[in-house]
């Protein structure tokens, strides 16, 4: 057996490579079942969306008053680098279970690959491929019988943290260049958005992205033209004044104002905050505002500091 040898050749925010390839994540991602709110009476499971590469999704159901109102859909992406983080940790359990329960809407918490094991692009084309599974409940004969039942797919809401927030711009380009039949994306929430502008950070998304374009790579830094691809005519944005990437996702903000996209924007600001603190009230009552709208307006851009 070969020594180890625990020369570092690279550490991170979130990661340490030693010379020998090793790599050691700083923090460990504990997993929980899926269990029912008492008290909300939000219900939740787990299904599988692709067995190859695995993909699954954490579903929840708030409780239903009315078996014939159909319900807007979250479908939520967790941060953590690309590297760490869990839908199935107790944090975004907790989090996406109340964030059902306030917007009274239906939640789907996807479990991508993280790196090392699946290095990026694969975060990329697992929140795809889930999107691309529940769109497909959009005829009412889809395998998971809580979206055939009570989804209303003109009220679909991509959102996320940190990288979730970068997973759910991307994604809505995405859906804004191939379409998805049957569905509309009302609106995309950003928390706390992790994109480019802070090079530590920076050089630790170029890691995880071995074909990455550098540092103007798409996925990293949105191009004008990705902005105008944007599907929805609405887009929520929060941050914290104390947060490392303020910066970057006020860049983002700028880039998105100066864009031919058209539609509104609000911003949340907290002061005295930190990176991903959890932001409940203001993200169910965009869900719930205006409910039907979903095609952008070129005469609106609103900005609102709450």
């Amino acid at each position: 057996m070969e020594p180890i040898n625990n020369e570092v050749l690279n550490e991170f925010r979130f990661f340490r490579v030693y010379k020998d390839g090793r790599i050691q994540k700083f923090y460990d991602t504990q997993k929980t079942p899926p269990f029912n709110d008492l008290i909300t009476g939000v219900q939740s499971k787990d299904v599988i969306i692709q067995p190859e590469p695995a993909v699954s999704a954490r579903i929840f159901l708030p409780k239903i008053h009315d078996p014939t109102q159909k319900l807007p859909v979250l479908f939520f992406l967790h941060g953590g680098a690309f590297c760490i983080g869990s839908a199935f940790s107790p944090i975004y359990h907790n989090h996406v279970s109340r964030l059902a329960a306030e917007a009274h809407a239906i939640a789907v918490s996807v479990e991508y690959g993280l790196f090392p094991e699946r290095p990026v692009p694969a975060c990329y084309e697992d929140s795809w491929a889930a999107l691309q599974w529940v769109a497909a409940h959009a005829t009412g004969d889809g395998p998971e019988s809580w979206l055939n039942e009570y989804a209303d797919f003109d009220r679909i809401f991509i959102g996320g943290d940190s990288g979730g927030a970068n997973l759910s711009h991307n994604l809505a380009v995405r859906v804004g260049s191939s379409r998805l039949p049957g569905v509309k994306i009302a609106g995309v929430v950003l928390v706390h958005p992790f994109f480019w502008g802070l090079e530590e950070d920076d050089q630790m998304f170029l890691y995880t992205y071995p074909e990455n374009g550098g540092l103007q790579d798409p996925k990293l830094r949105p191009p004008a033209e990705d902005f105008g691809r944007l599907p929805c005519g609405r887009v929520l944005i929060f941050f914290a004044a104390d947060d490392h990437l303020r910066e970057a996702g006020q860049m983002y903000y700028d880039d998105l104002k100066k864009s031919e996209w058209g539609g509104s924007v609000e911003v949340v600001e907290h002061e005295g905050e930190c990176h991903v603190f959890h932001l409940f009230k203001q993200f169910g009552s965009f869900i719930n505002q205006n409910k039907k709208q979903s095609t952008p307006s070129p005469h609106k851009n609103k900005l609102e500091h709450l």
